[in-house]
């Protein structure tokens, strides 16, 4: 190496480029990307036709012209009904009625019945229907063979019944001929059946004349034996409005033998 004065200067540091990839398509792809390029495509032309100097833009020129006014007039004038008559208008009518229709449709639409619903049902999924009465799913027990008859059930309780009462009433017979029992005439049934009701109207009043709180032993007992008689009044009262036809017991003319 040669030794040099110059040497000593330090020189600028450049630093070594870097290594760039260079693709070989690119020619292809830059004739590809100018073909599909239209000039002034959004921009508009290069230059705008301009107008001439005396022919310069005046005031309201660019507002929308209006067209001639013109009378309005229906299209459909022949089909239109005719107008609503005005209150001073008096048509001419060759029949007058008293009726008044507002009574008279108030009164219909309250005596009416409501229409009741059809059975229909449903047959698919989308809710189609049908009528329920043709389609043979509903019983209809008119068409039964022994509709309208008396059941095998009720016709033997009512022999039964029939049966026990011309028994009772034969009982009651042979009781009457021995002298044993005396029927009671209605004049008797209801003058008891009034002294009954005239006792519990009486037992009512007292009772509700008690105490309301019953702290001692005299009042609880009390309170609970007139509960007992009117509760017994009732029964009777109701064991005697219930029957019609009462036989009583006739007295012993000589108890002792």
């Amino acid at each position: 190496m040669n030794e040099s004065i110059y040497n000593l200067i330090p020189k600028h540091y450049v630093p070594p480029a870097k290594a760039t990839h260079r693709s070989n398509l690119k020619s292809s792809v830059k004739v590809n990307g100018e073909s599909t390029k239209f000039p002034r495509k959004t921009m508009g032309p290069a230059k705008v036709e301009t107008r001439a100097p005396d022919d310069f833009l005046k005031k309201h020129e660019k507002e929308p012209q209006m067209g001639e006014k013109k009378p309005f007039t229906y299209p459909d004038t022949d089909s239109r009904r005719p107008p609503i008559p005005r209150k001073d208008d008096r048509p001419i009518m060759g029949i007058k009625t008293t009726k008044d229709f507002i009574k008279q449709n108030a009164v219909e639409n309250i005596m009416s019945v409501p229409k009741k619903p059809a059975k229909n049902f449903v047959d698919t999924k989308k809710g189609d229907k049908q009528p329920l009465q043709p389609s043979g799913l509903e019983p209809v027990y008119v068409h039964k063979k022994d509709f309208g008859e008396t059941p095998k059930y009720i016709k033997l309780r009512e022999e039964e019944i029939r049966k026990a009462q011309e028994e009772y009433n034969a009982y009651l017979v042979d009781r009457y001929q021995r002298g044993a029992m005396k029927k009671m005439t209605e004049d008797e049934r209801q003058a008891i059946l009034s002294g009954l009701k005239s006792n519990w109207e009486y037992m009512h009043h007292e009772y509700q004349g008690l105490s309301v709180v019953t702290d001692t032993a005299p009042k609880k007992h009390r309170k609970e034996r007139m509960e007992a008689e009117m509760k017994q009044l009732e029964r009777d009262i109701e064991t005697i409005e219930k029957h019609r036809t009462i036989w009583t017991k006739k007295p012993n003319r000589y108890p002792y033998k």
